[in-house]
């Protein structure tokens, strides 16, 4: 575990000081949250057992097991690492008090101030009081010394989450609450200091509790950080405990803080084996280039000394291309390596001669000079390559001047003629619309115009082949046979044009008459198609009827739609007629149909589908109408039952409300005798739970109908509801009234006549029965009975005594408050005063008093109730065991704490 202890000693008052004040308001928000209290108990006792476990002992329960000071004071000499005074080891209350307050003094000793924690609180087992003393004790000692780029303490140690799980997806640390609620920032905190113990791409931020669970068991067994939160009670809370996260946090910043040592001490070596492997690469990177270049020179020469002769200038052209290439493509990147070889060397000689080593020294052949020897040998035969290709190509251009007229001319002509026979042979036509077709003899008829215009270009063709051969070209073999090719395909293109053309006349008169029949079809097949979609969304469309009316008036429009079945499937025979005489002629003539009517989409496999799916739909919706039929007569009679019990029970809180309201107001009789009364009729009105049961069960069924309007009765079960609560609260409030009353009256001694007297006034001045006063009827009920509160000065003892009676400030005034306000004025009390003064005669005069005297003059159980709450006296004259009674006085009425 942590060390804090170079860091505590290192620590400033100051410092120390200045945080913590603003810690110090833990008792105002912190364990008023039942959730953030379960959490930092179950934190704070793993991170105390954290650091007693050195000493051999831990505790179970935080509240119970440092209340005689004895392991607060053990954790504190581990923590700190420095002896505190010795403990005493009496069982008795003192001893414990004594124990902690050397637990408290030592804390204070380290610059922290405790507000509002005593050793009486934590020897009493205040849980709230223990909490925050081990809170103080996390921020004095592992949380306040953490300094993070200028930083300290909760700061410190948020940037430092931070800029540790800043190169995370998913992670955004802000706060020590919900930023941490997913478990991913604990476990990139990990990842990133022991990246072999987590997979953290593994992790899903949907699943939070087990990303939690992940980083707590891999921190208690590789990290030795013991778990101290629970992932349900994290995931489960709007808003965790702050001060429990930056707890465990805290563990993990110290556990990782020996870490970085290790690092930079690895950085220093990497950093100067880093040079050393740079000059290694740098002399392995110079031998393979000086090679590789060397191989490429060695290679290259042989064929720039190559001076074969070619036929064409072509040929020539090509080697003069790759010379280009060699020159613009090729050479230009030996030339860098050439040059970067150079700046290589030199630098490596410069970096060996700083570092102390020895000087690089290539392997033989391969230095500076032998390399730029064998580029100059490249340069002289790469000039005698350039001057020859250069000759060559000015020789065989004469020869093929000619040559390269024909072929260009051929390649014109058989460029045009590419793809002619294929389309001329193509029967397209068969499986063509009747516009496509016109579409293709039109495009034929410009076909044939350009046909004859090529004519004069086939006939200078031939002529250039008869000059070639009566030159004797070397390659007049290749030229007659291209010549020869070009003539015959001319003569097919002509035999395969007129044959085109009187197939697609032939087509065009078969496909007008299709075409009409396309026409007929698509006119009656739309509207027939656009009634079954129609009929069909009619028949699948979902209904909600809320009665029987409804219902039945959906039956009757499903009648008169089967009626109408007959006529339209006559009409459904007739489309298809049609399209079978399409398919009549197509066959008889040959034509391959394209599938497609172009005046519509709608397709007889369709309608014959559709008109099935119509068909099956039909007694689908017979079956769904009678069984709402059947539905809505039941839901019918479960209303009127409801109705019934839901009047009966709505007149009976209304009746009884009354009632009680009249019984609040004309009670006679002894408070004892109202208040059996008052019972009496509370047992008489739950009498009738049963009938609300009833009705409840009724409820039940019509919420599990799903009815939502009920046409018999104007009463909701909500109603009903929120009317027996207000019935039984309103009992229940009256005979806590009366026994108020008599508590009033046997505490203050008021007769039964003053209760009367004042609950006639109270009456009188409560117009409307609300049972409270507002501020003006109060007023008026005050002048009544003898009070001057009219005047300015009146006004604010009016102020003065509404301050008594509404603490809340709510505007109203109940009969107790009355009460109580009017015993207090009628009766004797004691006060502070009388109490300090009753101390001071047995303290023979002091200003203090010790645990003898009071002993002696006071009952055992008394004085020792005295001896525990009296603080030690500190003012003059005080002696050892002097006890402060005038706090202790004032205290006791809630002047000022303790």
């Amino acid at each position: 575990m942590v060390d804090y202890h170079a860091a505590n000693n290192q620590s400033s008052t100051g410092g120390v000081q200045t945080y913590m004040e603003q810690e110090n308001d833990w008792d105002r928000d912190m364990l008023l949250d039942p959730a953030w209290e379960r959490q930092q108990r179950k934190t704070f006792t793993a991170w105390c057992n954290s650091h007693l476990r050195k000493s051999g002992t831990q505790i179970e329960n935080i509240e119970e097991d440092f209340r005689d000071g004895l392991k607060l004071m053990l954790l504190l000499e581990v923590i700190a690492g420095e002896r505190l005074p010795k403990p005493e080891r009496g069982k008795m209350r003192v001893h414990k008090i004594n124990n902690v307050n050397k637990a408290l003094d030592f804390i204070a000793s380290k610059g922290v101030k405790l507000v509002s924690i005593g050793a009486e609180e934590i020897v009493d087992g205040n849980a709230k009081m223990t909490l925050g003393m081990i809170w103080t004790i996390i921020l004095r000692f592992a949380i306040q010394d953490i300094s993070v780029e200028e930083t300290s303490a909760k700061e410190g140690l948020l940037l430092w989450c931070q800029r540790k799980t800043a190169p995370y997806k998913n992670v955004n640390v802000q706060n020590f609450h919900i930023s941490w609620k997913d478990g991913l920032a604990f476990n990139a905190l990990i990842h990133r200091h022991r990246p072999d113990l987590i997979d953290y791409d593994s992790l899903r931020k949907d699943d939070p509790v087990t990303n939690l669970n992940n980083a707590f068991e891999v921190a208690e067994k590789h990290l030795d950080i013991p778990k101290m939160l629970d992932a349900e009670d994290i995931v489960g809370t709007l808003r965790p405990d702050e001060k429990a996260i930056m707890t465990y946090v805290s563990c993990f910043y110290h556990a990782f803080s020996g870490a970085q040592k290790a690092e930079t001490a690895a950085n220093r070596i990497c950093k100067v084996l880093a040079v050393n492997q740079e000059n290694e690469q740098m002399m392995e990177d110079y031998e393979k280039l000086a090679s590789e270049l060397l191989e490429w020179i060695r290679r290259t020469i042989p064929w720039l000394e190559n001076r074969t002769q070619e036929k064409t200038v072509n040929d020539m052209q090509a080697k003069q291309e790759d010379f280009r290439d060699y020159r613009c493509v090729h050479k230009p990147p030996k030339v860098q390596e050439k040059c970067q070889l150079e700046i290589s060397f030199n630098t490596l000689q410069t970096k060996l001669r700083l570092s102390n080593r020895p000087a690089f020294m290539p392997s033989e052949g391969r230095m500076v000079s032998d390399i730029n020897g064998a580029w100059h040998t490249l340069e002289g035969a790469e000039k005698g390559y350039e001057e020859w290709i250069l000759s060559e190509i000015r020789r065989l251009e004469r020869l093929e001047h000619l040559a390269e007229k024909f072929h260009q001319k051929a390649a014109i002509h058989e460029s045009w003629t590419d793809g002619k026979e294929a389309m001329l042979t193509q029967k397209d036509y068969e499986t063509s619309t009747l516009s496509e077709v016109k579409a293709l003899l039109r495009k034929h008829e410009a076909f044939e115009s350009d046909l004859a215009a090529h004519q004069d270009r086939v006939e200078q063709i031939a002529a250039i082949a008869q000059e070639l051969n009566e030159l004797d070209y070397y390659d007049s073999a290749s030229v007659n046979g291209r010549c020869q090719k070009i003539c015959d395909q001319w003569d097919v293109l002509g035999t395969l044009t007129q044959n085109r053309k009187e197939s697609l006349e032939r087509t065009e008169k078969q496909l007008e008459s299709i075409d009409e029949l396309y026409l007929e079809y698509a006119k009656r097949a739309a509207p027939f198609n656009n009634w079954m979609e129609g009929a069909m969304e009619d028949l699948q469309d979902m209904f909600i009827v809320h009665n029987i009316e409804e219902i039945q008036g959906l039956i009757t429009a499903h009648e008169q739609f089967k009626s109408t079945l007959a006529e339209a499937n006559k009409e459904r025979e007739a489309i298809q007629a049609i399209q079978a005489e399409v398919h009549k002629i197509a066959q008889s003539n040959g034509i391959k149909l394209s599938g497609a009517n172009p005046y519509t989409t709608i397709t007889p496999a369709s309608i014959d589908s559709k008109w099935k799916k119509a068909m099956d739909m039909v007694p689908l919706r017979d079956n769904a109408l009678q069984d709402e039929l059947n539905k809505q007569n039941s839901n019918d009679t479960l209303r009127a039952k409801f109705a019934t019990q839901a009047n009966t029970v709505g007149a009976y809180i209304q009746a009884k409300m009354e009632e009680i309201g009249r019984i609040s107001i004309e009670m006679n009789g002894t408070l004892e005798d109202q208040l059996t009364h008052l019972k009496e009729y509370q047992k008489t009105i739950m009498s009738y739970m049963p009938e609300i049961n009833t009705l409840e069960g009724y409820h039940q069924l019509i919420q599990e109908a799903l009815i939502f309007d009920n046409q018999y009765t104007s009463y909701t079960m909500e109603h009903l509801r929120v009317g027996w609560e207000q019935l039984l609260t309103t009992i229940a409030r009256t005979i806590n009234e009366v026994e108020n009353q008599i508590l009033t009256r046997d505490a203050k001694g008021i007769s039964q006549e003053q209760l009367y007297e004042y609950r006639a006034s109270f009456n009188h001045f409560d117009k409307d029965h609300s049972g409270a006063l507002q501020a003006e009827e109060f007023k008026a009920c005050l002048i009544s009975l003898g009070y001057d509160v009219e005047n300015d000065k009146g006004d604010s003892e009016f102020a003065r005594i509404m301050g008594i009676v509404d603490p809340n400030g709510s505007g109203a005034v109940t009969f107790q408050a009355f009460i109580d306000f009017m015993s207090r004025e009628t009766t004797d009390t004691d006060t502070a005063d009388q109490v300090i003064a009753s101390f001071k005669i047995l303290a023979a005069d002091k200003p203090f008093i010790t645990a003898e005297e009071l002993r002696r003059e006071l009952p055992p159980d008394q004085a020792e109730y005295c001896i525990a709450r009296m603080a030690p006296y500190t003012g003059p004259n005080a002696i050892p065991g002097a006890l402060d009674y005038m706090s202790f006085s004032t205290a006791l009425y809630g002047e000022s704490d303790l």
